[in-house]
């Protein structure tokens, strides 16, 4: 599989303390990447780094062989690096069929429009049906989002950055706050995204990392010390001093 994401020696300072210490990796167009790590390893700030709304003290980071280091956030957006937050951030009173094509038209600059008659542009129509049907939110469409229950709007947030069309796709939390009862329709849904996306999910819940990543990635101490496959992790002796515990035993 071809390299889409690269980052080279990434390195973050506050101070004289090395938040992200020299990290490095490579994520292949269509892989499956779980970054995980204990509270405090410098999760939060390496993804801000590789978004753009934090400049790093040195290091790089590259997209589709294109160095998008000194790019803003919405510029790598608009290259295909997006996205989702661990809390929610949509508008209760809107439905989930506005979000979703507000996104599309925003991908295309022609967000004047949202409140016009979009439902009169079927381009825009079909490919927000396209989404909600990945997501499993068609039935819902119509609805408030205040009247959809919290899963199903950590669900509706992973539609909104899919219609901004992410060649790499950053998932931070996405089961975060979701009842267990809720959490299968999560992965349901993430079973259903296209096959060519690169996914890296940044989550604290094992069970749905193992069942999810083809890949692991564990942070400590803002540096990279395991890198490979989930089977393996857990019998990595770093790994289980600095954060499997009592899960690994």
């Amino acid at each position: 599989m071809s390299t889409i994401f690269e980052v080279s020696n990434l390195r973050k300072n506050f101070g004289g303390l090395a938040v992200t210490n020299d990290v490095s990796m490579s994520i292949a167009k269509g892989e499956r990447v779980a970054l995980i790590g204990p509270n405090g390893a410098g999760k939060t700030t390496f993804v801000n780094l590789v978004t753009g709304n934090l400049a790093p003290s040195s290091g790089s980071v590259s997209l589709n062989d294109k160095d998008i280091t000194h790019l803003s956030a919405m510029d790598r957006v608009k290259r295909g690096l997006v996205r989702s937050f661990q809390v929610t951030r949509l508008f209760y009173e809107m439905t989930p069929e506005e979000h979703v094509a507000l996104a599309i038209l925003q991908r295309e600059g022609k967000t004047s429009r949202i409140f016009g008659n979009y439902r009169h542009m079927p381009a825009v129509m079909e490919e927000a049906y396209e989404i909600l049907h990945i997501l499993g939110l068609t039935e819902l469409a119509q609805l408030k989002v205040s009247e959809i229950a919290y899963g199903q709007q950590r669900l509706l947030e992973i539609a909104l950055a899919l219609a901004l069309r992410p060649k790499v796709l950053l998932l931070d939390e996405p089961a975060a706050g979701v009842p267990q009862s809720e959490t299968a329709r999560i992965e349901q849904a993430l079973d259903e995204l296209p096959a060519d996306l690169a996914v890296i999910m940044i989550e604290h819940d094992m069970e749905l990392v193992f069942r999810f990543a083809k890949r692991v990635i564990v942070l400590a101490a803002g540096a990279v010390i395991f890198d490979g496959l989930p089977e393996d992790v857990v019998q990595d002796a770093q790994v289980r001093a600095a954060y499997l515990g009592s899960y690994a035993q």
